[in-house]
């Protein structure tokens, strides 16, 4: 694809109604005319649940796991391949976005209403966006300004006493320029402890963001621009219960500031050949500001990215992506790790840019055979200069089959402070390495899909595997209860084995079922061991039923969560055990009705309604300032069934 379309010409496959004809179509896809393993979701596939934000955008997929990292923030955790999002690389519009500071609260900054389409790559991906893809690529594109004039609600209420709503318009001045503005704002009325543990399950929030962008699509040039700005507040612990009278409650505040800012030109050259010259840039401010108790974090995050590519085709079958990118980060880090107000905040300074070049070359031979391969030469001014080759390949025998495999490097810049934030959370003691090491990772995997020929029923079944190695990669060891050792240099490798069906039976419905194994080990110094806090096996049934012309659509989803293991557990003061060896299997039931007219809709939903939480998350939840406190042994849901009411209007 173009430089200058960065997927902005992948359709987003709304419903489209002329009097009674209604085009439907498939809220998630295999993108089979692409090298690289891509899964595209529209927005219908997320008007099936709630999807307030890009963390919740995921319940339907059974791809990619989202969990909460702690039992006292809400921040939350994305997994690829049974492995960290750290190891994902996260695009806005294909720019990167959401790296070291943000990433603990990330998925809650953009929410689902704004989202027009997410692409899923897994594997190495492609190298035309840098080289911290270790596991895959999560595209998000947002709402263009440049679709018909239209605006857009949404209000949304739940039982745990969440509001939430959402606008967003825009406007053409004339046939090249467009704009668009979306607002977004969230607020927690009321707090709930379920387990009456004097914590509350989830943090009181008021979050607010406004994003502005305009678009001039001319002949010869493409111009894009886009700013965002955030307010997010999060207060947790030992508040708003009154049974609970407390003369020194321990208290958890988290502030997040930001500012995004980005800009796409473009310069068409040869339009028949899709020949163009662009250019990217981007930066964000964030400012975080983060207290657990007397632990402290703090930290001021400066980030800028620059890109520029040329990319042409020749005789339809061959075309080259090569580039330039430069990437700046600095961060100025206060943290205290100690439990105690006397303990003085210690600082961190730090600040990388590292340069690259790349070229990618593609050989598509009428859509049935597709290669791709890249290199990318980059050079650190933290960790000096490495090669990054990725190696994609599809092949198309016949129009029900396709096969696809990958091969690739991937590294990233550690950030432990950062990326272990949410640790803070326990009276664990850090203990900090003496030096970083980039974290180095090789990823090999393949796939095949089958959709044949079976009339209305679109059936499709797919089966893959990935292995991800790592041979420098950094760890939170948690074996010692009362230690967090951040390990800089440990090796580790994942197994990922999924299988998946799609079908219709009937007209309007559509059935998915699927199972994931996953297998991940982790070397600390004492030799392979599974990873703690990582489920084993995964499955999902989906099943989706529009009938009526897609007047109503009922939505089911059921999902299956294997036990793993946890890390060793201890005997407390009061001669108890911390927690078992192992976390158990557990299931969640999610449903939503919709009901649809011609410039609106009202939806009426609920969460876990199996009602399944883990018992007693908080460690020691009593007595917070003991050295035995610890909110971090997460595996399963906080709180318990949720339901949820919203309206959807458009314009």
């Amino acid at each position: 694809m173009a430089a200058y379309a960065h997927n902005d010409s992948i359709p987003d496959f709304d419903d489209f109604e002329l009097d009674e004809v209604v085009v439907k179509a498939k809220g998630t896809s295999k993108i089979n005319y692409a090298a690289t393993n891509t899964e595209l979701i529209t927005a219908v596939e997320l008007t099936r649940a709630a999807c307030c934000s890009l963390g919740e955008s995921f319940s339907t997929n059974p791809s990619v796991d989202v969990s909460y990292s702690d039992a006292a923030t809400g921040a939350k955790q994305i997994k690829l391949l049974g492995l960290s999002g750290s190891y994902v690389q996260m695009l806005t519009e294909n720019v990167p976005n959401f790296r070291g500071v943000s990433s603990p609260y990330a998925l809650d900054f953009i929410p689902g209403p704004w989202i027009q389409s997410i692409q899923v790559s897994k594997g190495s991906s492609s190298v035309k966006n840098g080289f911290e893809s270790v596991t895959g690529q999560i595209n998000v594109e947002l709402k263009k300004p440049q679709l018909d004039n239209a605006l857009n609600l949404n209000a949304y209420f739940d039982t745990d006493g969440k509001l939430e709503f959402n606008a967003s318009g825009n406007l053409h001045l004339g046939k090249k320029w467009s704009g668009a503005l979306l607002l977004h704002g969230a607020n927690t009325f009321w707090t709930h402890d379920g387990d009456d543990d004097g914590f509350i399950d989830m943090p009181k929030l008021k979050r607010a963001s406004l994003l502005n962008r305009w678009a001039y699509l001319g002949e010869r040039y493409v111009f894009q621009i886009s700013a965002k700005g955030l307010l997010e507040r999060r207060q947790a612990g030992q508040i708003g219960h009154p049974s609970h009278k407390l003369t020194n409650p321990y208290v958890i505040n988290v502030e997040n500031n930001r500012l995004e800012l980005f800009t796409k030109n473009a310069f068409i050259i040869d339009k028949e050949n899709d020949a163009n010259l662009a250019l990217i840039l981007s930066g964000n401010v964030h400012d975080l500001d983060s207290k657990f108790g007397y632990k402290a974090y703090k930290a001021l995050q400066y980030d800028a990215y620059a890109s520029l590519m040329f990319e042409r085709k020749w005789a339809e079958r061959h075309s080259l992506s090569t580039g330039a990118s430069l990437q700046y980060d600095n961060y100025r880090q206060h943290y205290r790790t100690m439990q105690s107000d006397a303990s003085p905040l210690l600082r961190d300074y730090t600040h990388e840019a590292v340069t690259g070049l790349y070229a990618q070359y593609t050989y598509n031979h009428d859509e049935k055979v597709i290669a791709m391969g890249g290199m990318r030469y980059d050079y650190s001014s933290l960790y000096g200069s490495f090669v990054t080759p990725r190696l994609h390949l599809r092949y198309n025998p016949t129009e029900a089959w396709s096969i696809h495999a990958s091969a690739g490097m991937g590294r990233r810049s550690p950030h432990p402070l950062a990326e272990f934030s949410y640790l803070f959370a326990s009276s664990r003691r850090f203990i900090m390495p003496a030096e970083l090491r980039m974290e180095t990772g090789a990823n090999t995997g393949g796939g095949v899909t089958w959709s044949p020929e079976s009339g209305e029923r679109n059936l499709r079944m797919s089966a893959e595997y990935y292995y991800t190695h790592f041979f420098h990669q950094m760890n939170a060891d948690l074996e010692n209860p009362h230690e967090v050792a951040i390990l800089t240099d440990t090796k580790g490798y994942s197994h990922n084995f999924q299988i998946e069906m799609s079908v219709d039976p009937i007209e309007d419905m559509t059935v998915t079922a699927a199972y994931r194994y996953i297998d991940v080990k982790v070397d600390y110094g004492r030799g392979y061991q599974t990873k703690p806090l990582t489920s084993h096996h995964r499955g999902l049934f989906s099943v989706g039923y529009s009938p009526f012309m897609g007047k109503w659509q009922f939505d089911a989803t059921l999902s299956i969560n294997g036990g793993g293991v946890m890390p060793t557990p201890y005997r407390m003061a009061d001669g108890e055990m911390s927690w078992s060896e192992r976390f158990p299997t557990y299931c969640t039931l999610n449903l939503q009705v919709t009901r649809n007219f011609r410039h609106w809709s009202i939806y009426i939903g609920g969460e876990n309604l199996t009602n399944y939480r883990q018992k007693h998350p908080i460690i020691d939840a009593g007595n917070p300032w003991s050295k035995d406190f610890d909110a971090t042994m997460v595996w399963g849901p906080l709180s318990g069934a949720m339901g949820y009411i919203g309206v959807r209007i458009n314009i």
